[in-house]
């Protein structure tokens, strides 16, 4: 059996009075892809955010409840919330390479942690493309603008961005719903193939897509997860009527 990455405990979320996330409980296993879905509004993005912290930058944000990483409490007083973020890595819906080259790109991460060393930096640019499956697409125009490239291929810069600080986990937020099919395949076959080294998390409304990349679903309504399994069992024998609605489509 995998060991848990993250075992979050009674988790509740409110923005200023409104409650967003409701008693969230969920063990999520290393080295697998854990897939979240669910109607827009569920909280599944919400709940997400919550394993990296990054909804400590929405004002009013409130977090309840016992998130560990490791068996450590990622909100507990003290926490090192930039550290945790290295080893948390996240990949937004849509592709957001910064205005600089693609090398500057996958370098800025490794930089913001003290690396100078040109040649370091080299080995390390080099590492993430290939790990992004991107490598053999830009290894001849590493000084050209990183907006230049695809939307695809900037997703999969993003993602060598990420993977460039040597996270244990990959948070991704719906990242293939601003692609087309062909750039959507090979996100999901780079996701397959980062689970081999990483944690990875990932929100989607594709329920195709959850089916295909991960090995456990966790189905979310109205900030409550209803059910969480195996994704076979999930999407073949669900236990509760409102997965299986919205799975057949029957959903609302």
């Amino acid at each position: 059996m995998s060991r848990m990455k993250f075992q979050i405990s009674n988790l509740n979320l409110y923005y200023g009075p409104n409650q967003a996330l409701k008693d969230v409980s969920i063990d999520l296993p290393e080295s697998s892809v854990t897939a979240f879905i669910g109607p827009s509004g569920c909280g599944k993005s919400t709940f997400l955010r919550c394993l990296n912290r990054m909804n400590d930058f929405i004002p009013r944000c409130r977090v309840e409840g016992q998130v560990l990483l490791d068996g450590t409490d990622i909100y507990a007083p003290g926490t090192d919330v930039i550290s945790l973020r290295r080893r948390v890595g996240m990949v937004f819906q849509k592709p957001n390479p910064f205005p600089t080259s693609i090398f500057d790109n996958v370098a800025y991460g490794p930089r913001l942690h003290g690396v100078t060393d040109r040649g370091t930096l080299e080995g390390i640019v080099r590492q993430s493309l290939e790990g992004a499956a991107l490598w053999d697409e830009v290894r001849d125009k590493l000084n050209t603008p990183a907006l230049s490239l695809s939307g695809g291929q900037q997703q999969r810069l993003c993602i060598a961005r990420a993977i460039a600080v040597q996270p244990e986990v990959l948070l991704m937020d719906e990242p293939t719903s601003a692609l087309d099919p062909m750039s959507t395949a090979r996100i999901e076959e780079l996701v397959r193939e980062l689970k081999t080294k990483y944690t990875v998390i990932i929100v989607t409304h594709n329920m195709q897509q959850a089916a295909r990349i991960s090995d456990l679903t966790a189905f979310f309504l109205l900030g409550e997860m209803v059910e969480v399994g195996p994704t076979q069992e999930i999407f073949t024998s669900p236990s509760d009527r409102r997965t299986e609605d919205y799975i057949t489509g029957r959903f609302g």
